[in-house]
Protein backbone atom coordinates (compact mmCIF):
# COMPACT_ATOMS: atom_id res chain seq x y z
CA UNK A 1 0.00 0.00 0.00
CA UNK A 2 1.38 3.12 -0.98
CA UNK A 3 2.61 5.87 1.64
CA UNK A 4 -0.29 8.36 0.20
CA UNK A 5 -2.87 6.20 1.16
CA UNK A 6 -1.48 4.85 4.84
CA UNK A 7 -1.47 8.70 5.49
CA UNK A 8 -5.14 9.31 3.88
CA UNK A 9 -6.45 5.99 6.25
CA UNK A 10 -4.24 7.69 9.35
CA UNK A 11 -5.76 11.29 8.49
CA UNK A 12 -9.25 9.55 7.78
CA UNK A 13 -9.16 7.80 11.53
CA UNK A 14 -8.47 11.20 12.99
CA UNK A 15 -10.85 12.66 11.35
CA UNK A 16 -13.31 10.16 12.57
CA UNK A 17 -12.39 10.15 16.53
CA UNK A 18 -12.52 14.93 15.87
CA UNK A 19 -16.02 13.24 15.03
CA UNK A 20 -17.01 11.05 17.35
CA UNK A 21 -15.86 13.98 20.30
CA UNK A 22 -17.84 15.92 18.80
CA UNK A 23 -20.73 14.06 19.71
CA UNK A 24 -20.25 15.19 22.84
CA UNK A 25 -18.13 17.93 22.98
CA UNK A 26 -20.58 20.68 22.24
CA UNK A 27 -18.10 23.43 20.68
CA UNK A 28 -16.26 20.51 18.62
CA UNK A 29 -18.60 19.50 15.54
CA UNK A 30 -19.46 16.65 14.06
CA UNK A 31 -20.41 17.01 10.81
CA UNK A 32 -17.24 18.74 8.89
CA UNK A 33 -14.81 16.05 10.72
CA UNK A 34 -17.12 12.79 9.44
CA UNK A 35 -17.13 14.53 5.81
CA UNK A 36 -13.81 14.57 6.22
CA UNK A 37 -13.08 11.36 7.12
CA UNK A 38 -15.40 9.89 4.67
CA UNK A 39 -13.04 11.64 1.96
CA UNK A 40 -9.85 10.09 2.93
CA UNK A 41 -11.01 6.90 2.95
CA UNK A 42 -11.89 7.44 -0.58
CA UNK A 43 -9.26 5.53 -1.38
CA UNK A 44 -10.20 2.30 0.70
CA UNK A 45 -13.84 1.73 -0.36
CA UNK A 46 -13.87 -0.91 2.64
CA UNK A 47 -13.18 1.63 5.24
CA UNK A 48 -15.74 4.27 3.73
CA UNK A 49 -18.57 1.64 3.66
CA UNK A 50 -17.98 0.67 7.35
CA UNK A 51 -18.25 4.31 8.76
CA UNK A 52 -21.76 4.69 6.33
CA UNK A 53 -22.79 1.43 8.22
CA UNK A 54 -22.51 3.42 11.31
CA UNK A 55 -26.07 5.00 11.45
CA UNK A 56 -25.23 7.93 13.16
CA UNK A 57 -22.32 9.28 10.90
CA UNK A 58 -23.99 7.50 7.84
CA UNK A 59 -26.96 10.02 9.09
CA UNK A 60 -24.46 13.15 8.67
CA UNK A 61 -23.09 12.10 5.53
CA UNK A 62 -26.14 11.61 4.23
CA UNK A 63 -27.90 14.37 4.76
CA UNK A 64 -25.10 16.69 3.84
CA UNK A 65 -25.49 14.50 0.76
CA UNK A 66 -29.38 15.31 -0.01
CA UNK A 67 -29.08 19.22 1.16
CA UNK A 68 -31.96 18.62 3.79
CA UNK A 69 -30.78 20.68 6.47
CA UNK A 70 -31.03 19.57 10.03
CA UNK A 71 -34.49 18.98 11.70
CA UNK A 72 -35.74 21.45 14.31
CA UNK A 73 -35.27 18.65 16.91
CA UNK A 74 -31.75 18.57 16.17
CA UNK A 75 -31.47 21.84 16.35
CA UNK A 76 -32.63 22.98 19.72
CA UNK A 77 -30.83 19.98 21.35
CA UNK A 78 -27.30 21.26 19.58
CA UNK A 79 -27.92 25.03 20.34
CA UNK A 80 -29.29 23.92 24.08
CA UNK A 81 -26.46 21.84 24.69
CA UNK A 82 -23.98 24.40 23.54
CA UNK A 83 -25.87 27.38 25.65
CA UNK A 84 -26.33 25.29 29.10
CA UNK A 85 -22.01 24.08 28.71
CA UNK A 86 -21.29 27.53 27.65
CA UNK A 87 -23.10 29.28 30.85
CA UNK A 88 -21.92 26.32 33.20
CA UNK A 89 -18.16 27.50 31.76
CA UNK A 90 -18.56 31.45 32.50
CA UNK A 91 -20.27 30.85 35.92
CA UNK A 92 -17.95 28.66 37.25
CA UNK A 93 -14.67 30.40 35.15
CA UNK A 94 -13.05 33.33 37.39
CA UNK A 95 -11.14 33.74 34.36
CA UNK A 96 -12.64 37.09 32.69
CA UNK A 97 -11.44 36.65 28.99
CA UNK A 98 -12.69 33.45 29.33
CA UNK A 99 -15.99 34.82 30.10
CA UNK A 100 -15.88 37.66 27.54
CA UNK A 101 -14.83 35.33 24.97
CA UNK A 102 -17.41 32.34 25.06
CA UNK A 103 -20.29 34.69 24.78
CA UNK A 104 -18.12 35.13 20.84
CA UNK A 105 -17.86 31.60 20.05
CA UNK A 106 -21.33 31.04 21.04
CA UNK A 107 -22.55 33.39 18.75
CA UNK A 108 -20.80 32.25 16.01
CA UNK A 109 -21.50 28.46 16.34
CA UNK A 110 -25.02 29.37 16.45
CA UNK A 111 -25.44 31.36 13.52
CA UNK A 112 -23.43 28.13 12.07
CA UNK A 113 -25.97 25.81 13.35
CA UNK A 114 -29.07 28.23 11.93
CA UNK A 115 -27.39 28.63 8.66
CA UNK A 116 -26.37 24.72 8.30
CA UNK A 117 -29.84 24.00 9.41
CA UNK A 118 -31.56 25.92 6.54
CA UNK A 119 -32.59 23.28 3.26
CA UNK A 120 -29.42 23.87 0.45
CA UNK A 121 -28.30 23.00 -2.90
CA UNK A 122 -27.03 19.60 -2.92
CA UNK A 123 -23.41 18.90 -3.92
CA UNK A 124 -22.77 15.51 -5.20
CA UNK A 125 -20.18 13.33 -3.85
CA UNK A 126 -18.57 10.58 -5.68
CA UNK A 127 -20.80 7.35 -6.10
CA UNK A 128 -18.06 5.93 -3.88
CA UNK A 129 -20.12 7.00 -0.94
CA UNK A 130 -23.80 6.54 -1.64
CA UNK A 131 -23.09 2.74 -0.59
CA UNK A 132 -24.65 1.60 1.80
Amino acid sequence: MPIKDILRIAAGIIFLGLGALGVVLPLLPTTPFVLAAVACFASVPELQAEVMRIPFFSAHVRNYQEGSGLSKKHVIISLSTLWITLILTMVFSRILWLRLLLPVIGLAVTVHIIKFSKPRKVNKFPNSINQP
